[in-house]
């Protein structure tokens, strides 16, 4: 469990923790640094609970990992390309923080910010952050708001909202990691369904080097339910980034009621599906996730968890003919991008 005496954040202030409980008596935990996402504990048939999420031990320590552990993530998740884009005739340079280019919103993104908490109750909470102009790089004044809820089924919703007063790009979404076993252990031995017809191939750094691909015929294709293990490092496509870290197109087209992903625990006693909003799941296997502090035991090693985050297609400002909704939001235009985890015990 969390170590819930007071420390303090980078701005010298306590964080502040979070919690939403359900009739089922699923507990979900976060904390306003960030909009981080720390725990959710799902009750199972047996009377045990199983902890879904990898996590740090205390809330300091979310500030000295790179792994965007349930972080928040914005103003542009996943990867820009050389740390710039052009919009409208105009060039932006952007602050780098992967080699050349932007990863995750830049070195200062959202996740390393302290959220204002707007409304919180027993069910959700509602947190808000202002972005100025010219935050590492982006154009225009940015106000988001991200909104946590749990149901009594043991679903997790998270909606993100931005409006800007300059057009820029948006894209926001939340970095948790699932281990549905519920203690460190590979996570590969999981079953996943991807609803996805193409994925997108990457350089070394994540970079997309040509457009999408079929999934048909090779190892990206989780259309029918396989373990991760099953064709994991078994093409150059995978090899290049140490497993799985690629966007799939998602066949869902932004309908939040078709599910976009499946997950099952390796004894298959506990099962996540995703639905999302989001043209794209991001799948990312936990491949450098070793030296990442952990919550039960120092540190986690690769492939302990997987994420799967729901956005648009990685480098998407410098690539306007991508088969998406556009990615640039502009003043008078409300960004919405809702995503919901549903845990289902067996």
């Amino acid at each position: 469990m969390l170590n819930e005496t007071p420390t303090l954040a980078p701005d010298g202030l306590p964080y502040r923790l979070l919690t939403l409980r359900n009739h089922a008596g699923m507990v979900v935990t976060l904390m306003d640094w960030g909009a981080t996402l720390l725990s959710a504990r799902v009750p199972m048939p047996d009377g045990g609970v199983r902890e879904t999420l990898l996590g740090c031990a205390s809330p300091e320590q979310y500030v000295n990992q790179a792994a965007y552990l349930g972080a928040s993530v914005g103003r542009y998740a996943n990867r820009i390309a050389k740390s710039c884009f052009e919009l409208d005739g105009v060039r932006y340079p952007l602050l780098s923080s992967q080699g050349e280019n932007q990863l995750h919103g830049g070195p200062e993104g959202f996740d390393k910010r302290r959220w204002q908490i707007a409304q919180q109750n027993d069910r959700e909470v509602l947190l808000t952050l202002d972005s100025s102009d010219g935050d590492q790089g982006f154009p225009g004044t940015l106000s988001a708001s991200a909104h946590f809820s749990l149901t009594d089924d043991n679903r997790v919703a998270i909606e993100y909202r931005a409006t800007v007063d300059k057009p820029c790009p948006v894209n926001m979404t939340n970095h948790a990691y699932f281990n549905l076993d519920g203690h460190q252990c590979d996570v590969r031995q999981h079953k996943l369904q991807m609803l996805a017809d193409e994925y997108l191939p990457v350089d070394e750094m994540g970079i997309p080097q040509q457009g999408l691909k079929p999934v048909s015929g090779n190892s990206f294709d989780f259309r029918n339910v396989k373990t991760i293990a099953r064709d994991f490092l078994s093409d150059d496509d995978q090899r290049k980034v140490k497993g799985y870290d690629h966007a799939f197109l998602l066949q869902a087209k932004g309908d939040i009621h078709q599910p976009a992903a499946q997950v099952w625990s390796a004894d298959e006693k506990l099962q996540m599906t995703v639905y999302t909003t989001a043209p794209a799941l991001q799948f990312y296997s936990g491949n450098y996730l070793g030296g990442t502090p952990a919550r039960e035991h120092d540190e986690y090693r690769d492939w302990q968890g997987l994420a799967l985050e729901s956005e648009f297609l990685p480098d998407s400002p410098n690539h306007p003919e991508w088969p998406q909704p556009d990615c640039i939001l502009r003043p008078g235009e409300e960004y919405m991008s809702l995503t919901e985890y549903h845990f289902i015990p067996h």
